[in-house]
């Protein structure tokens, strides 16, 4: 099963993004899923739900959500994997740009939004600057010299990424999307796996510095999502 981390900021278009590329992928026969992760409430599974995408959402709380995602993501590769996903899409709360949910070797995607000034690429830390594919939202919005701007500060932040354009309104450039999905590896374990970078401080493991993500380093003040009524 292929696996893939989409983080970005509030309101980027996180949903909308993975909503048209779903779509794209299952088209071409491919069963995805995604996995939610949220602070204190969200919605957005009714709407993965109304497209007829099978979803799970994790609620924080009053916990870091990254911390919360690292804590639960093994858990969620496995429902993923009982439920018989080709890909599975782990969502981010996406609560600041300092935020690093990417994992070495699973697909990083990173949405950012025109919207937000041509400078935020420059600000936003490991969660754009780690990332294979930086999706640029809302470009419809804009002037074509504040898109080309935009996308010049991706390029600079992260020289690296794969930097796409979409619209999740009209589905333009979904198409662009799930072409990188599809190339992401096939995942059969995270059991030793590393983050990219080390979680914000707090008062878990990986508030210290810690990366492997196992039950094992999982101590202090850690979070479990309840599996129970899902097959």
């Amino acid at each position: 099963m292929r696996l893939i981390t989409v983080a970005g900021s509030p309101s980027t278009g996180k949903t909308s993004v993975i909503v048209k590329a779903a779509e794209v992928l299952r088209r071409d026969g491919l069963k995805v899923g995604v996995v939610k992760f949220d602070s204190l409430s969200t919605s957005d599974d009714e709407r993965y739900r109304k497209h007829g995408i099978e979803v799970v959402v994790g609620l924080a709380g009053g916990l870091c959500p990254d911390h919360f995602f690292v804590t639960n993501i093994e858990d969620c590769l496995a429902w993923g994997q009982r439920a018989g996903f080709d890909i599975l899409i782990s969502e981010s709360a996406g609560l600041c740009n300092r935020c690093s949910p990417h994992i070495a070797g699973v697909l990083a995607v990173c949405v950012v939004d025109t919207l937000a000034g041509i400078h935020t690429p420059k600000k936003i830390g490991p969660m754009l600057r780690l990332a294979d594919v930086v999706v640029i939202t809302k470009g419809d919005i804009v002037s074509q010299a504040e898109r080309e701007v935009f996308a010049f500060n991706v390029r600079l932040a992260n020289p690296k990424a794969a930097a796409v354009q979409c619209n999740g309104i009209s589905g333009q450039g979904a198409m662009n999307v799930a072409f990188h999905l599809r190339g992401a590896p096939d995942i059969d374990s995270l059991e030793g796996r590393r983050l990219r970078f080390s979680m914000p401080s707090a008062v878990c493991p990986y508030c210290v510095g810690e990366t492997v993500i196992s039950e094992t380093h999982q101590r202090g003040n850690v979070k479990k999502m309840s599996f129970e009524d899902r097959p």
